[in-house]
């Protein structure tokens, strides 16, 4: 199963189904996400989840609607059974007006939880953070999106065409809505995998600074080798002080050394900096004999 799956599967058990108004708003935000069809009589939702297809049915039963049919095509589970009316909202136009009739938290977390369970996905977190929630109409996307603002769970919308969709990239922000809905579980996997995944990425943006470093090293210390062997190709070596002598020729015994290597080699007694000056110094002297 994908982490998605795993996901909707927990809320999928989520023991609130004595709360009647609970319910009442969950099944409320299935009817607003885009797998839902309807038409003047019927409502028609579908998933490829069992779980998922299996709370929408208990969500059913709980308001009184005995009378749906489940089918399967293929890996998809569907359900349609006749618009419910005793849910406490009202039809406009295609968009379901049921915001103003929010009194708690709680409806407010079976609300998101419903249009997740409907609309929502989420992707395996260790390959990369991204959840999205597809809604059925843009007056809805906004009511949804202002609702999860006042939990202070950072959101963006995407609208294009017919589609209207709530996406999150954020790590943090995933947790937030997962934890909001009642995934407690989903939280800890996901937390253990973004701690594997970031640590994975510091480790590998660690590696690769080092290993340009090392690249720099290799390079920079190939040119003051070349830089030396030029002076001494033109005889003009002894024209070097006695420090500039020391220096080049610690190089020349350990090529591939670091600035710090370099200063142990030379018993600590100068510094990087002199030592990085007296490279530099030797840079200069070959560069004018190169002219």
């Amino acid at each position: 199963m994908s982490f998605s799956s795993d996901v909707k599967e927990e809320l999928s058990k989520t023991n609130n189904l004595n709360k009647k108004d609970q319910v009442k708003m969950e099944l409320a935000g299935y009817l607003i996400s885009s797998n839902v069809n309807k038409n003047k009589k019927k409502i028609r939702f579908s998933t490829e989840s069992e779980y998922n297809i299996n709370r929408y049915a208990k969500l059913l039963k709980n308001v009184g609607i005995d009378d749906y049919k489940i089918d399967i095509k293929g890996k998809k589970f569907y359900i349609e059974h006749k618009i419910p009316e005793n849910i406490d909202m009202v039809e406009v136009g295609d968009t379901i007006d049921l915001f103003k009739n929010r009194r708690d938290e709680f409806l407010d977390k079976a609300l998101i939880r419903g249009v997740f369970l409907g609309g929502g996905y989420i992707n395996n977190p260790e390959k990369k953070y991204h959840l999205e929630i597809n809604i059925n109409t843009e007056n809805n996307l906004d009511e949804i999106w202002n609702i999860l603002q006042e939990y202070e769970i950072n959101t963006k919308k995407l609208i294009k065409e017919k589609s209207f969709t709530i996406y999150i990239k954020e790590g943090e922000e995933i947790s937030k809505i997962l934890a909001f809905m009642g995934g407690n579980s989903s939280v800890l996997k996901f937390e253990e995998a973004r701690v594997i995944r970031d640590s994975s990425n510091k480790l590998n943006r660690l590696v690769n600074c080092e290993t340009a470093n090392f690249s720099k090293t290799i390079q920079a210390g190939k040119k003051q080798i070349e830089d030396i062997k030029l002076i001494k190709e033109k005889r003009k070596f002894n024209e070097l002080s006695d420090s500039l002598q020391e220096v080049a020729n610690i190089r020349l015994k350990y090529p591939e050394a670091s600035l710090s290597e370099l200063v142990n080699y030379m018993g600590g007694k100068i510094s990087k900096s002199g030592i990085t000056h007296r490279l530099a110094a030797i840079a200069k002297f070959a560069d004018e004999l190169r002219k």
